[in-house]
């Protein structure tokens, strides 16, 4: 039998894509003499996975939870799909903490159709629903056991199930992949990307930075309470590139050759093979022809590219930096 047909989400159109289904506008929250958050200021583009990144203490849960109504700003607004946030908007999103929230003596499919009735699903569309996403994440089998049963990674499952089961347009996620190993970790990544491209929009908070590279179309930067990165992924990377280069060589004689041919800013080189060299340089505008000119005739030059940073060394790079005054 083949797997159940959930309902899409209408795909979003091309001129919608730029949109922003949240607006933050100078949010501030302070805890006694803690602040919290000091004019934060970003919007999440619609159909988009969008990375909130900070360290422990920055600032992102205090975010997270002024966002799901939990608390509320000192100052600021949040705008959903343009208009002013209000408890009526929870209905339109989708929120999984970091701390798991599942009652433990309760069978699968009486908790998740629970979560779904105070989601304001009918029956009959919370029983498809949830046969729908037992069957996507290969617990079908689970229905009728207790939580207390399960493995952390299978509770972690159903705790998914209960964040998108009424098919929010906002889906945040704190922690998404705590406690799955890799393979369950892919099928969450998959399901993700699929709601995204069905129109949903997706905001995780997560210590894995190398879930940012994988998933995240845009991200934002928390430290210290302040904003201090925010934009495409893409362009972020471009942003804090250091025009450093990687070329391989296989010299036809000496491999350590092109090394000592070059007049060039040479970072690292290392033989990485028999024959084979691989050069890190950093060059200015314009020196790359000049400089796979200086290497031909020392040997074959296999493979040439620039190396942007990821986004773990772009995050690195802030937070090391000394607080501003």
């Amino acid at each position: 039998m083949g797997r159940r047909a959930l309902p899409a989400l209408v795909p979003l159109r091309e001129d919608q894509m730029s949109d922003a289904i949240l607006s933050i506008r100078g949010v501030s929250k302070r805890y006694a003499k803690h602040q919290a958050l000091q004019d934060i200021s970003f919007d999440v583009p619609k159909g988009s996975v969008f990375a909130l990144l900070g360290p422990n203490g920055a600032g992102k849960t205090s975010l997270i939870r002024i966002i799901t109504q939990i608390t509320g700003p000192d100052e600021g607004t949040l705008l959903l799909d343009g208009m002013p946030m209000t408890s009526d908007n929870v209905g339109a999103l989708g929120y999984m903490p970091e701390e798991r929230g599942l009652y433990r003596k309760m069978k699968v499919g009486d908790q998740l159709r629970y979560f779904a009735g105070l989601k304001g699903l009918s029956r009959r569309v919370a029983d498809e629903r949830i046969a729908y996403w037992l069957d996507a994440l290969g617990i079908s089998q689970w229905h009728g056991k207790s939580i207390e049963e399960l493995s952390k990674g299978m509770q972690q499952k159903v705790q998914f199930i209960t964040t998108v089961v009424h098919s929010p347009k906002l889906i945040i996620l704190d922690e998404p992949f705590s406690g799955f190993d890799p393979v369950n970790a892919e099928i969450i990544r998959d399901q993700l990307l699929r709601l995204r491209d069905e129109g949903a929009t997706i905001m995780l908070s997560t210590h894995r930075i190398e879930s940012v590279e994988e998933l995240a179309d845009h991200c934002a930067l928390i430290d210290r309470s302040r904003l201090v990165l925010n934009g495409e992924v893409k362009e972020v990377r471009q942003r804090f590139k250091e025009h450093r280069f990687v070329v391989r060589v296989r010299a036809i004689d000496d491999p350590a050759q092109p090394l000592h041919s070059l007049s060039f800013d040479v970072i690292d080189s290392t033989e990485v093979g028999e024959g084979v060299f691989e050069l890190g340089v950093r060059l200015n505008a314009g020196e790359s022809n000049r400089l796979l000119q200086s290497l031909m005739p020392l040997g074959e030059i296999i493979a040439f590219h620039e190396e942007l940073p990821s986004i773990n060394d772009i995050f690195i790079r802030l937070v090391k930096q000394p607080p501003t005054a």
